[in-house]
């Protein structure tokens, strides 16, 4: 390792980056119908998946910052 090369933990893999959070929805996104499923409904799965796969990149990552 020469003395500007960055630490090798802290090189991100490009063919393995960690999973992008889904956006919560606006208050303003739900309608109020009582629809199925709510948009916080979805949202709800999709953080459980995002959860889910960061859980399994970090254990990927284990020993990397």
């Amino acid at each position: 390792m020469q003395k500007n090369d960055p630490p090798s933990s802290h090189v991100a893999d490009p063919a393995d980056p960690p999973p992008t959070r889904p956006v919560e929805p606006d208050a303003a996104d739900c309608c109020g119908e009582g629809c199925v499923p709510c948009v916080f409904d979805t949202y709800e799965q999709a953080l459980e998946r995002y959860r889910v796969a960061l859980a399994a990149w970090h254990a990927r990552h284990a020993g990397h910052p």
